[in-house]
């Protein structure tokens, strides 16, 4: 194809966007139920606060394997939720500040714990802070680790989203009543916390601790903005999350360098960061979806 020619497409780009919509899709689904529960911050306070979970389980174990880091990363998030809890309750402050005080905290101890760790084991704090989805492809497999690991994850989120539907949808919209029919709201938001968690780790490698809260709610905001029917927001957050890694990574090798290479001609612009370029389109798709609901409130459409 001619576009592809021009701008050099290789399997290895193939692959990069395979991974990023992906990845992108396994962060939207249990990132909309966040926003449906005005736990947006959540998602931001456990993609920061799991890094000393992560750091101690490499400095304990020694080990990089999966299993470890998951659950170093599900143990540090369900204490995040359980410390916010107790300093707003005990403490008598609204949730934010309590979150902003724990979540800050944990991130400050990770970052010391992810520069000891990294004197010991076999890790990149760029890497785990920034993430790398163009050297987390390549790979000597057929089909890239993380690429699988991203689609096994999608699929046991849109898994569990399917089977416990009507439990989410019923303690996200109506808590009281959830409580009243035996959903035990409370329980469904810790178990929707470790389901971030894992899911934050498993895009670790690829966007970092800092752009995944990007991956997490910008496309199910994105979705909420045009509907308010949750089956209908489910399928704009997964197809809004696709775009955001597909266009991101073209706009990165392509387009960015182009925009910037017509503006000032002396100087010679190479590729950007596919993951920065991934959450940058996610926040225009939002700006392009708000604008679109925008024009349709001023024309009473």
């Amino acid at each position: 194809m001619f576009f592809l020619d021009q701008i050099n497409w290789t399997s290895l780009d193939s692959w990069i966007v395979l991974t990023g919509a992906l990845i992108a899709m396994a962060c939207a689904l249990p990132g909309i139920f966040l926003i449906l529960n005005r736990n947006s911050m959540i998602g931001d306070g456990i993609s920061h606060a799991i890094l000393p979970g992560i750091a101690l389980a490499f400095l304990l174990t020694g080990s990089r394997d999966w299993f470890v880091i998951l659950l170093g990363a599900a143990t540090a998030g369900i204490i995040t939720i359980a410390l916010t809890r107790l300093i707003q309750n005990f403490g008598q402050v609204e949730s934010g500040a309590a979150l902003g005080v724990v979540f800050c905290s944990l991130f400050a101890l990770g970052l010391i714990l992810i520069r000891v760790a990294s004197d010991h084991v076999d890790l990149n704090p760029d890497c785990v802070l920034h993430g790398s989805i163009e050297t987390a492809v390549v790979d000597f497999r057929k089909v890239p680790l993380v690429t699988t690991q991203s689609a096994i994850m999608l699929l046991v989120n849109l898994a569990l989203t399917l089977l416990f539907y009507k439990e989410l949808r019923i303690s996200a919209f109506d808590p009281s009543l959830a409580a009243t029919l035996g959903f035990h709201p409370e329980l469904m938001r810790y178990c929707l916390t470790t389901l971030t968690s894992i899911t934050a780790v498993m895009a670790f490698e690829a966007v970092g601790s800092i752009l995944v809260i990007a991956m997490l709610i910008v496309p199910g905001a994105t979705a909420l903005l045009l509907t308010h029917k949750l089956h209908w927001a489910l399928l704009l957050t997964l197809l809004f999350a696709a775009l955001s890694g597909i266009l991101g990574h073209v706009l990165a090798i392509w387009g960015l360098p182009q925009f910037f290479n017509q503006l000032i001609s002396s100087i010679e612009f190479s590729s950007a960061s596919t993951s920065g370029m991934i959450a940058t389109t996610a926040g225009i798709l939002f700006m392009i979806a708000l604008g679109i609901v925008k024009i349709r409130q001023c024309l009473n459409l």
